[in-house]
């Protein structure tokens, strides 16, 4: 394997790790707005039950409050997963462009190795050339 082949593959796998995190981050972040909707759908729920049981709406405040602490929990945890995910994406975004600067820089050296080797052909070809000439 060249050492073209070993950059390119380590740089693929980089940005593919990074891809995989990145997609667990925003899983996470799905499932945290997942259950910020559901809490609210409780709440809901539960505020109309109230309306219908006087017991329970002797215990509304009380859940609502809980509710309240309970959203202010996820919607700091859905803004550190959202800065996580910032970062995730830019260190994506870095790998993926190390990547494609390792595949130009391969297919430069490629390009050069295939001149260098027309190069040395066409010397051969006109020395055989000479050769014939004078020989």
């Amino acid at each position: 394997m060249s050492w073209r082949q070993s950059l390119i593959r380590i740089s693929t796998y980089e940005v593919e790790t990074l891809q995989k995190r990145l997609a667990e981050i925003v899983d996470r972040r799905t499932d945290a707005e997942i259950r910020l909707t559901m809490l609210a759908a409780q709440a809901a729920a539960e505020t109309d039950h109230a309306r219908r049981d006087h017991e329970a709406a002797m215990r509304l405040n009380a859940y609502l409050a809980g509710v309240r602490e309970r959203r202010a929990k996820i919607q700091a945890e859905i803004t550190q997963i959202g800065l996580e995910e910032a970062g995730a994406r830019d260190a994506l975004a870095e790998a993926f462009e190390s990547m494609k600067k390792f595949e130009q820089v391969a297919e430069w050296a490629r390009v050069a190795e295939v001149k260098e080797a027309g190069r040395r052909e066409a010397a051969a070809l006109d020395e055989l050339g000479l050769r014939s000439r004078t020989g």
